[in-house]
């Protein structure tokens, strides 16, 4: 069941929920200081004073309020001396049931971590004064591209159903370093990859897990409409991606720098990252896959080589058929 949050959008941003202890001796600020530790005394108070910490029916919190009064909280989560992205988000298409925007690399579908004010959701609420604004679906913030959001409840639903029920085609652009011998894995394109992927929650990184040989025609359905996942396990591949050669050129130890176009026909965290990686010829600028590198400062001349170039699907209200394609490139493309 949604909750419908208690505090409105302020400056593009939600307020934040927060599932409170059932048991504690401690106030409502008390607990707070002790969970965030690096949130400042004077800020908490600040927030509590201007009625910015609230309860799930709007009560609000005071100095004095126990944490167990509540199951939850909302609150606005702010991050101090965010850094700007040097990249402007584009619209390519809005009407009063769709907003299709451009996303450039390094920017963030939706705020999380460190990133509030620059993420694609709180950029386009407060350019297009909609905060009502949602994505439909996500990109990572390290892919550029095609991104869906809804900026009306009532249709919401029609469209985040062509998601849920695999009817959006999508097609992707991607550069990939060969190695020498190049020829093999030119030759090989196009072909279709399929294994299965797992996320565990807290991990960077997906993971691969091996399946028995005799489960692998096995692919999962879809779950359609609002039934309940089924808990028994499952086996076999979850994760299919269509890949095909749009050209290469060669370097000079033998290899070839490579542009193929993806089609995933499944949705999986990070799968076409992971799919190429498999392949041998990982996304160029890929520092996840094959191997998760150290944290470090965005380089803006080296974004990740993967595009969400065009997506299509049957327009659920008025049955037209809608095809969006990016206005970007990836720059290191042959």
């Amino acid at each position: 069941m949604m909750t419908t949050p208690p505090l409105p959008v302020r400056n593009g941003v939600g307020p934040t929920r927060l599932r409170m202890p059932t048991h504690s001796d401690l106030s409502v600020p008390e607990y707070l200081r002790a969970r965030f530790p690096h949130l400042a005394p004077e800020a908490l108070t600040q927030r509590i004073t201007a009625g910015d910490i609230v309860a799930d029916d709007g009560t609000r919190i005071t100095e004095h309020t126990p944490a167990t009064a509540h199951e939850f909280i909302w609150y606005y989560r702010s991050v101090p001396n965010e850094t700007r992205i040097p990249f402007d988000i584009d619209v390519l298409h809005a009407d009063e049931h769709l907003v299709v925007a451009d996303k450039p690399h390094f920017l963030p579908t939706t705020p999380g971590g460190q990133f509030l004010q620059e993420t694609a959701l709180v950029r386009l609420r407060n350019h297009l004064d909609i905060p009502e604004l949602v994505p439909l679906h996500r990109l990572d913030r390290a892919t550029a591209g095609v991104l869906l959001f809804s900026p009306n409840p009532e249709t919401r639903g029609a469209y985040q159903q062509l998601f849920e029920h695999r009817k959006v085609t999508r097609r992707y652009q991607a550069v990939v370093r060969v190695p020498s011998p190049a020829e093999p894995y030119l030759r090989r394109l196009p072909l279709t990859f399929r294994n299965r992927i797992t996320k565990t929650k807290g991990v960077i990184t997906a993971q691969v897990e091996a399946y028995a040989t005799t489960d692998s025609g096995r692919i999962e359905a879809p779950r359609v409409g609002k039934r309940r996942r089924s808990h028994a396990p499952t086996t076999g591949p979850n994760a299919i991606t269509d890949i095909e050669l749009l050209g290469h050129a060669s370097t000079d130890d033998g290899g070839a720098a490579a542009h193929v176009a993806l089609y995933p026909r499944t949705g999986r965290t990070h799968q076409l990252r992971i799919h190429l990686a498999a392949l041998g010829h990982p996304i160029l600028h890929d520092r996840f896959y094959p191997e998760l590198l150290a944290h470090a400062p965005d380089d803006y001349g080296t974004p990740l080589q993967l595009l969400a170039d065009t997506l299509a699907f049957i327009d659920p209200l008025t049955g037209a058929q809608r095809e969006f394609t990016s206005q970007r490139t990836l720059s290191f493309a042959p």
